[in-house]
């Protein structure tokens, strides 16, 4: 397997397809680089190079005991772009990914990359706290963390339903689709699975969004009930100088369908521009 060795002794697994500018996804909670195989294999078939990579204790990616936190998390990603040399690089994060995009970019800079995009992301802060009142209040996460513990298994088949908005009247999202969810989500480290949930509900991204100054396509779903748009994506294109805000009416958390193709398209046009 394709893997880079980060400073710290991890070793990243990564898969690289196609030739042209390079497209660089990250993932979210609990998923792996094959949550983006869609989106891999639609830029890869219009001219671009598609990359993505299983983050620490995800997927393929070592299964280590410390550093699930977004520091560490942007660390990695630049060490696969480091070690790939990608320049001029789209760099498109979801959810949990979109906070290791963000930090990437306020962390080491712009120099290897030329405009991101933002799904369903968690910046600039997914908590409920004073200043942030849109959030979600901490007893929801400590509910996640204890179900992770108790029974991982159980808990991603019923996360599965609300992250794709299969609990809403008139969905359509397959159970091969949702048993996916559960085969990625059962390839996560306890350890990191547990972790994470701290890295991507807790950590504020409101003070480096203004930083980030290339083309920031922000996409969010109105219906997302993992991350709420008003408490996310609405919040970080006013924070960010150069963003593009669209809002997917109706849409879940997990892109699938009519949704996911809206997504595509937008995806596409805004790599062109």
């Amino acid at each position: 397997m394709p893997t880079i060795t980060t400073t710290d002794g991890v070793e990243i697994y990564y898969k690289d397809w196609g030739a042209g500018r390079p497209v660089v996804f990250s993932h979210g909670w609990p998923l792996n680089g094959d949550a983006w195989d869609n989106q891999m294999k639609l830029v890869a078939s219009n001219g671009y190079r598609a990359i993505a990579h299983d983050r620490r204790a995800h997927g393929r990616s070592s299964d280590v005991w410390d550093g699930h936190d977004m520091d560490h998390y942007a660390d990695d990603l630049a060490a696969v772009l480091n070690e790939l040399d990608i320049k001029d690089a789209i760099l498109v994060g979801h959810s949990t990914g979109g906070g290791e995009v963000t930090r990437y970019l306020s962390r080491h800079g712009t120099s290897r990359v030329v405009k991101a995009v933002l799904l369903g992301a968690v910046p600039p802060l997914m908590l409920k706290t004073a200043s942030n009142p849109e959030g979600t209040p901490i007893e929801a996460f400590d509910d996640i963390r204890a179900g992770v513990a108790a029974d991982r298994s159980q808990f991603w088949k019923d996360l599965a339903i609300p992250f794709y908005g299969a609990n809403r009247t008139g969905s359509k999202v397959s159970q091969g689709l949702r048993d996916h969810f559960w085969l990625m989500g059962m390839q996560v480290g306890l350890k990191g699975a547990f972790d994470c949930v701290k890295a991507f509900s807790e950590t504020d991204f409101t003070a480096e969004l203004p930083s980030i100054e290339i083309p920031v396509l922000v996409a969010h779903g109105d219906d997302d009930q993992i991350v709420p748009l008003a408490a996310a994506g609405a919040k970080t294109a006013k924070l960010l100088p150069r963003a593009e805000l669209k809002v997917y009416p109706g849409a879940p958390h997990g892109l699938c369908g009519d949704y996911e193709k809206a997504f595509d398209a937008d995806l596409l046009d805004f790599l062109k521009s």
